[in-house]
Order: structure tokens, then C-alpha cells, then sequence
């Protein structure tokens, strides 16, 4: 007996209950035209993930089950197991209802609570304590939810009596892209199926939260480890395949395409999620437009391509506001770029608006235009008029502020750090040059001026001024922010690697004494293994010599 499987991997939208639930009835009937017996979804995909201190409200975990009993008719004719947050007995579980024939055969409730990085769920679920096995199609398939897998010692000993016999391991999921990811996951799936010598089936959610962004890549491997069959990456799909028990061995049949074979690097992974994480920032958060401060400069550049692919070039507007020390070349560039992206573009000059500040701010002894306080007087005038507009008409403004400058403070509060979403304030500067040149090379043209690119970087605050003056050559500062950033390796390590012992301690003073600054910066896309935010939390007030 042949049982037709399919992994539905949607984009949920964190306490849009009913849409999600409509989103997974429409692929229960898609997949059901294409005669799939067991289709499986991915975790919390009911409530979308992560959800956060909804949790602590008392009717969050009865909304999701109300959701869950409009779900009934739509599993009809097929199996499904779906992603929610249940409530039971005074405690909320994250859990997997098990949809069949219109009824509800079993919830099973997920053991393993990840609590380190992005993940908080002790905070807010009671860990399950009872396998959940389902028998159809002479197979025998466990149902296990995201963490559960990461740990196969404690899968084996979860399962103990039930694990003889298995066919299937299946695993609803809720796993967040950064670089490096997908191999993880590849490896703990392979584990897994070796270990209990099954095949796993993996169903990823898809989409962007807030700062996460959910790549997808759903997938089943044999019970020798090995990729079969496997969805596409930061898009919705349904993959399916047949799977068929002939003697000892299960067979897996694909049904639809696999895109295991796509392999990409890692610039056009970033580049995608960085597209996937700001349309659903923009589109969840009820935003129709974005507008950007241009300068000319890469960073500023790279934001709006990637807006233009996200939203379409409609949806975008630049603002360029120079100053008398703002380059023709700069200003040029900002204008060219703007006129390869084909979106709206208007100059909106501040020098007499900086006289007019610095005049009422000399009424105070003391007030001088050489030093920072000018310098940043600029970065805020330019943020009060994008912030202005947003006000106006509507507009989310999108920051420019890369990983390398948010690290050490390299912005100013209440100036380039004013807006609503900070698309690349995960993205290192170096590797800002590579996204810049990847979006020209797949364009086949000149998108975003070689001249932004192969310009010495500069704030252009002041009179030839480079960012060389203030902080190591990017190059370095990258290098030091990743071992003492993502690594957290200390100010002796690093020094013993080889890094310069002077820089070393500059840059961790920068990157410590400016925690209050990130603490009031936007949210912006994850795609490191570890991003300021969730992933890093660091008191304000510390005085550790690291």
C-alpha cells in the first residue's frame, strides 16, 4: 500500500489566525487535487511564529484552538497535521493537531523547548511528555515538532517502546535563516534518520517576522541521511512524494520537482531573505510606500534595490538632502541611481535649514560648527524631514545603517538611525560590496553606480571626511566584529589570532560603550548567526572588561 506525503511549507502571519488557517485550508485542497493522502505543516503555523507574549494572554491559546475546529472540514478526504498553540489544562503547548476526515485524532505536544538565541520558549510553553504516533497507509509515523529532532539521544529515549518499527519521523518546524543554516539542518536530519535508521520528513515556515526571516527549504531524507526531495527556498510550495514499504525498506517516490540541487552561495541567500524579510515587514505592518534618504552612498543604494525587488518600483521614493558638504559626485550618484531604479526621486536641500539650527543653537555659549555636535546636527535635520514625510503621507522610512557602523555607533541617534526598519543592520559592510555587485551582475547592467561602489566610503558631514578617519579599514573591523560579536571570543583570543592588540581594543570599546544606541535603533533583518536584538542582549550599563 503506496501513501502519497506532501510537506506545505505557507507564510504565516504572527495572530492573523483566520488568514492562516484560510491559507492552510486553500493548500489542503490543492493538495488534495493532487491526490495527497498525509500533508504536514509548519510549526505554530496557525499563529504564526514567533508569537511572543500574545502567549500570556489568557485567550490566545483558545483562539487558536476555535481557529483550529474551522480547519475540520477542510481535512476531509485527507491527513493533516497542523501547527498551534494549545491550551490544556492551565498550561499553553506549543503543539501539532492531527487532522483527519473532518475529525481531530490526536495533539501531540512538543517536548524540547529551545530557550538560547532567538528562542524563548520556556518563557512561554510547558514541555509535552507523550509520543504521538499515526498509523495510515501500513506506515508507522511519529510526530515530533522542530527541537525535538536536535537532540536524538532524548528522541530515543522520548519515543523508548514506540520507536521499534518506525517508518517516518515527521517534524513541523518554525527554523530561522542565517548564513550557515540550511548545512545545520542537513546535518541533524541526517543524524536523526541514521540514528533511528527511518526517514525524516521536515516542513519549514516560510516568510518574514519582524527580524526573523523563515527561509523554507522543507525536505524529506531517507534513512541513510540522504536529501530526496526537497521545496523551495523563501517561497511557499507544496513538495510531494509517494512513499511505498517493500520489505524492510520504504520507498520514496518525489512527485514534484526537488530543488535540492539548487545550490547557491551566500550572497544570494542574503540577498533573498533580505527581500522576503522587508515585503513582509512592509506588507504585514499595513505599508503601502517606503521612502529612503539617498546619499549617494552604497549603503543607502543597496537599501533601495532591494526595496525596488521587494515592493516594485511604484512603492519606493528617494530623498536626497545635501549639504554644502555633500559632492557633486555624491549628488549625481544618488540621482543616477535613482533613475536606474525608475523610482520617484526629489532633492530636498538642508544647508539653510543647518544655518538656521546652528544660528538659534549660538545663542548658547560655546555652540561651534567644528566639531561632532555640528556634524550630527546634519544626520538629524535629514532625519526629522524623512520622518516628516513618513508622517505626511504615510511612508515606512527605511534606515541605511549597516552591521559594521551599528556595532561600534557609527551613526547618530535621532539621525540616520531614524526610521521604522533597518533592512541591512545585520549585513557587515563587506559584505554590502558584494550584494551591490551581485544586484548588478544579475541585472546584466549598471543598477547601482560603480562610482557608489568603488568610492572611498565617507558620511560627508564634513570637509573631505572618510569613515578611514574614525574606524579601521573595513576589511579589519569585520574580521574583529565577528570573533567578538558572533563568537564571543574575548580581547586575549583575539589577539592571540593574530588581530592588531590596539584596534582590537578600540574596537570593542566602540562596539561596548554603544549598546544604548542599538537599544533604540529599528529592527532589521536577521541573516548572521548571531544579530544584535534577540540573539545579543547586553546591559546598558556594564563595566565588564571583556
Amino acid at each position: 500500500m503506496a501513501l502519497r506525503f506532501g510537506l506545505a511549507q505557507g507564510n504565516a502571519t504572527v495572530g492573523d489566525m483566520r488568514a492562516n488557517a484560510e491559507c492552510a485550508a486553500q493548500m489542503m485542497a490543492d493538495a488534495k487535487e493532487k491526490q495527497v493522502d498525509f500533508l504536514v505543516f509548519p510549526e505554530l503555523c496557525l499563529c504564526g511564529y514567533p508569537p511572543e507574549d500574545l502567549l500570556h494572554k489568557p485567550k490566545f491559546a483558545a483562539d487558536n484552538d476555535a481557529v483550529l475546529e474551522t480547519l475540520l472540514p477542510a481535512s476531509e478526504g485527507i491527513t493533516a497535521v497542523v501547527g498551534l498553540a494549545h491550551g490544556h489544562e492551565g498550561a499553553c503547548y506549543n503543539a501539532a493537531a492531527v487532522l483527519s476526515d473532518g475529525k481531530l485524532d490526536a495533539i501531540y505536544q512538543k517536548g524540547q523547548l529551545p530557550n538560547y538565541g532567538v528562542f524563548d520558549e520556556k518563557r512561554y510553553f510547558s514541555a509535552g511528555q507523550v509520543p504521538v504516533i499515526v498509523e495510515q497507509g501500513g506506515l508507522r509515523i511519529a510526530i515530533t515538532i522542530c527541537e525535538d529532532i536536535w537532540d536524538v539521544d532524548w528522541l530515543d529515549a522520548f519515543l523508548a517502546g514506540q520507536k521499534s518499527n518506525l517508518d517516518l519521523i515527521v517534524n513541523l518546524s518554525a527554523s530561522p535563516f542565517h548564513l550557515g543554516k540550511m548545512q545545520q539542518r542537513q546535518k541533524v536530519l541526517a543524524d536523526c534518520a541514521r540514528h533511528f535508521n527511518c526517514a525524516v520528513a521536515y516542513c519549514n515556515l516560510v516568510g518574514g517576522q519582524d527580524e526573523l526571516v523563515f527561509d523554507g527549504r522543507s525536505m524529506m531524507v531517507d534513512c541513510t541521511g540522504n536529501v530526496v526531495i526537497q521545496a523551495k527556498e523563501f517561497a511557499e510550495d507544496i513538495c510531494i512524494v509517494d512513499l511505498e514499504r517493500k520489505a524492510d525498506q520504504l520507498k520514496i517516490l518525489p512527485v514534484t520537482d526537488s530543488h535540492a540541487d539548487e545550490q547557491h552561495d551566500e550572497v544570494f541567500e542574503v540577498h533573498e531573505a533580505l527581500v522576503l524579510g522587508m515585503r513582509d515587514y512592509v506588507r504585514k505592518n499595513g505599508f503601502s510606500k517606503v521612502a529612503i534618504g539617498l546619499s549617494g552612498g552604497i549603503d543607502s543604494a543597496l537599501v533601495a534595490a532591494i526595496a525596488v525587488e521587494a515592493l516594485g518600483k511604484d512603492n519606493v521614493v528617494g530623498l536626497t538632502m545635501p549639504s554644502r558638504f555633500n559632492t557633486d559626485e555624491t549628488r549625481s550618484d544618488a540621482k543616477a541611481l535613482a533613475d536606474n531604479l525608475g523610482i520617484e526621486f526629489h532633492t530636498v536641500p538642508i544647508a539653510e535649514t543647518l544655518d538656521a539650527f546652528s544660528g538659534t543653537l549660538g545663542a548658547l555659549n560655546g555652540w561651534d560648527e567644528k566639531g561632532l555636535a555640528f556634524e550630527n546636527l546634519q544626520a538629524r535635520i535629514r532625519g526629522t524631514i524623512l520622518m516628516s514625510y513618513s508622517n505626511q503621507f504615510g511612508w515606512l522610512i527605511l534606515t541605511t545603517g549597516n552591521k559594521s557602523e551599528t556595532a561600534v555607533g557609527y551613526s547618530t541617534l535621532y539621525g540616520d538611525t531614524a526610521g521604522g526598519f533597518a533592512v541591512i543592520k545585520d549585513v557587515p559592510k563587506t559584505l554590502v560590496y558584494r550584494l551591490c555587485r551581485f544586484i548588478n551582475d544579475r541585472a546584466g547592467r549598471e543598477v547601482i553606480p560603480e562610482t557608489t561602489i568603488t568610492r572611498p566610503p565617507s558620511a560627508e558631514l564634513r570637509p573631505d571626511q572618510k569613515d578611514s578617519d574614525s574606524l579601521p579599514d573595513y576589511d579589519l573591523l569585520d574580521a574583529i566584529l565577528k570573533n567578538y560579536v558572533e563568537l564571543d571570543h574575548s580581547v586575549d583570543e583575539l589577539i592571540a589570532a593574530g588581530f592588531p592588540e590596539d584596534e582590537v581594543r578600540r574596537v570593542i570599546r566602540l562596539v561596548d560603550r554603544n549598546e544604548y544606541k542599538r537599544r533604540q535603533s529599528p529592527p532589521g533583518i536577521k541573516i548572521t548567526p548571531r544579530a544584535f536584538g534577540k540573539d545579543r542582549r547586553m546591559p546598558i550599563t556594564n563595566r565588564y572588561n571583556p
